[in-house]
């Protein structure tokens, strides 16, 4: 049995495949969070308004995760098909970090934070310019033909390219949506000029490789066992495109809610001081 998804030569079924290691991973992550939630509230400590829905977040996200790195999709992902693995990648980064982060509370974080002293090393990563880089190098690094052949063929080498999927995603969301206040970009102008380029456009660049490459660029599809009779430059062609185009309906909702937020938030502050105007003109 193994414990974590990696590439594999058996044929592909629909046959359930058992991953203990992810099981003990997930609930692990659950236990601690719901653990924090009993410490801090134990007393009769009131719940704050928000934190109920932060819950619900992290559910989202934890199952958002799970589904992302469990049998089906990460044992096709790992080994299979490269479209699943772009799926895997997306789902990490796009959807499950940036979950997890609106359902952690300020006071789950700010202790440890505090306690090792990591608020400059946050605040440095949390820059736009720097969050953004990185979060693009790691793209790149993890989709290189060396690194998915390498890290693929084993378990250990495969759960690491998932952990660094998520860190990455995490610190890509972190100027947006950081359970610490400091740390988001005070500028909604800002937010969604920089996750247009840092999760929009430059994945267009890697995504158009793969899509227009002549040839399989990852000997893990290519020596794969096929799945439905799908060609691995077939795969390619539709991982790229995803990597591409599949991140449109994310990044534009989100700086479209961001818009409405700021536009709101301006509307809801002028109108007083408009209204004030107007009461000072009638009294003059």
């Amino acid at each position: 049995m193994s414990w974590w998804c990696s590439a594999t030569r058996e044929p592909w079924s629909w046959a359930f495949r058992a991953y203990p290691g992810i099981w003990v991973a997930m609930l692990t992550l659950i236990a601690g969070y719901a653990w924090s939630w009993h410490r801090h509230h134990r007393g009769g400590r009131p719940i704050a308004p928000g934190d109920r829905r932060k819950r619900w977040w992290f559910a989202l996200g934890m199952a958002v995760l799970w589904l992302a790195t469990d049998w089906p999709l990460g044992t096709l992902g790992a080994g299979y098909l490269a479209t699943a693995h772009m799926v895997q990648y997306m789902l990490y980064t796009l959807v499950a970090a940036p979950l997890l982060l609106l359902g952690i509370p300020d006071w789950m974080v700010r202790p440890a934070v505090e306690r090792f002293r990591l608020g400059p090393a946050l605040r440095f990563l949390a820059r736009p310019v720097v969050a953004g880089i990185s979060y693009n190098l790691v793209l790149i690094a993890t989709h290189a033909p060396f690194t998915v052949d390498t890290f693929r063929s084993s378990q250990l080498g495969s759960m690491l390219l998932d952990l660094t999927w998520l860190l990455s995603g995490l610190l890509l969301w972190t100027p947006l949506a950081s359970p610490l206040r400091e740390l988001r970009h005070p500028s909604p102008a800002v937010q969604c000029v920089y996750l247009f380029l840092a999760a929009g456009a430059i994945a267009m660049v890697p995504g158009g490789m793969l899509t227009f490459a002549d040839f399989p660029l990852y000997r893990t599809y290519e020596l794969a066992p096929r799945v439905y009779g799908l060609s691995a430059s077939d795969d390619q062609q539709m991982a790229g495109i995803l990597m591409k185009i599949g991140n449109i309906p994310i990044v534009w909702t989100v700086i479209f809610v961001i818009f409405v937020r700021w536009a709101m938030r301006d509307g809801g502050a002028t109108r007083p001081a408009a209204m004030a105007t107007s009461a000072g003109s009638r009294s003059g």
